[in-house]
């Protein structure tokens, strides 16, 4: 085979037209300057809000393919929604700051705390997937998920001062609802108890009360499993049913040690 026929067969075998590459590479470039635009106190907010714009319509540009998809108008109502964002993500950094005691300022919160950083990606993706903007939310918080291990789909709903501590191996899927003053820890799973396409439009994911704290790798699946408010999951649980509100639920493992005796 010639070189020429190599780059035939290749040519041959991209049969997707509009995957551009360059849309996850321009989506991770607006979402850096959205998040510093918020709070970085040195980065002027009034020149980086015409800037966003201006990268906004190339990520337009390169992720509305579908014609029906109304791209054009969201703009403008998604910059009048940053300052209800914005102070909505204060009161996660404020929770977080409260609920753990390694923490030493807010500051290091914003700046240090992977669990908020993955937070603030998540709420400012959600509120564009909430307009149906194609593919740009779910590469914005797969872009959050790259670099800090937790992956928050755009479209869970999650309510105020949500905490997560650690961060690590956090996964919150697409369906779930997170109410108020929540805190969760690394590990834990708010999944789906099965996986099949047919499921695509229907809840999957569990239902977080209020004032609930689920502790490291706890798993929590299935649509119809709702976790009552004021209840502590323990770590390493497995529910696939609901819990009354003020529910202490616990994993306890059997341990067996053996000691060889000498002689």
């Amino acid at each position: 085979m010639n070189h020429q026929d190599i780059i035939t067969r290749i040519n041959t075998h991209k049969k997707q037209p509009n995957l551009r590459f360059r849309l996850k590479r321009d989506t991770e470039t607006f979402t850096d300057l959205l998040f510093y635009t918020l709070f970085d106190i040195e980065t002027p907010v009034s020149e980086n809000l015409g800037i966003l714009e201006k990268q906004f319509d190339n990520l337009v540009d390169l992720a509305c393919w579908e014609s029906e998809k109304p791209c054009k108008k969201v703009w403008e109502n998604y910059v009048a929604k940053l300052p209800t964002i914005l102070e909505s993500l204060n009161l996660d950094a404020e929770a977080t700051v409260n609920c753990d005691p390694a923490s030493l300022s807010i500051e290091e919160v914003y700046m240090a705390y992977p669990g908020f950083y993955a937070i603030a990606i998540y709420r400012l993706a959600h509120e564009l997937y909430q307009t149906g903007f194609p593919l740009v939310p779910r590469l914005m918080t797969e872009y959050a998920h790259r670099q800090t291990g937790v992956d928050i789909n755009p479209g869970a709903q999650i309510g105020k001062s949500f905490h997560i501590d650690h961060g690590t191996g956090v996964v919150i899927g697409e369906t779930a609802i997170i109410k108020n003053e929540v805190k969760v820890y690394q590990g834990v799973t708010l999944g789906g108890l099965y996986v099949a396409k047919h499921l695509q439009k229907t809840k999957r994911h569990p239902t977080i009360e209020d004032n609930v704290t689920i502790y490291a790798n706890a798993t929590i699946l299935g649509g119809d499993t709702v976790i009552g408010a004021n209840s502590i999951i323990g770590g390493n649980a497995w529910l696939t049913a609901s819990v009354p509100p003020h529910s202490t639920v616990f994993h306890t493992p059997e341990i067996k040690i053996k000691t060889l005796r000498n002689g």
